[in-house]
């Protein structure tokens, strides 16, 4: 199992942690797994918050619901599960213009995903963990390791 200080993990898997879906269980138990904090960015963690938002909006969770996910997600980072993660914008989105051109084409990611992929290089992080399958492939394009959870 890879360490936490290698590890990015995309904030559409993160959300499982709050929002009860498919594979829920599953990112529960590979967290539960690890006790060091995991970087997350700025925009991952935006990401999060409007997910969850998101889920509340189209009705698959309660206000009541919304509101513990909010603050169970504030609590991981105050509680050191989370580390906000500093990015150079400028050299993060010039590599993720970079991977774009290179595998977008042939992979059809979207933009957000290929940000997410280029944040991890950027980082140096060498493991990347997703269940979308573009994504997957995206990562491993650019020699990242995924970690399946499925």
């Amino acid at each position: 199992m890879a360490t936490a200080e290698a590890i990015y993990a995309d904030p559409s898997a993160l959300l499982k942690l709050y929002i009860k879906e498919p594979q829920s269980r599953a990112v529960a138990a590979w967290r539960a797994k690890i006790s060091a904090p995991l970087l997350i960015t700025h925009h991952g963690r935006l990401e999060l918050i409007n997910g969850i938002g998101l889920a509340a909006h189209r009705a698959f969770i309660t206000e009541k619901m919304h509101e513990a996910a909010l603050a169970a997600l504030d609590n991981d980072f105050e509680q050191g599960r989370y580390a906000q993660a500093d990015l150079l914008w400028r050299a993060t989105l010039k590599r993720a213009m970079e991977i774009s051109r290179k595998f977008t084409r042939v992979l059809g990611c979207r933009s957000l995903d290929v940000l997410h992929v280029a944040s991890a290089l950027e980082l140096g992080l060498q493991v990347f963990v997703t269940f979308d399958v573009r994504q997957k492939q995206l990562a491993r394009a650019v020699n990242l390791k995924v970690l399946d959870l499925e």
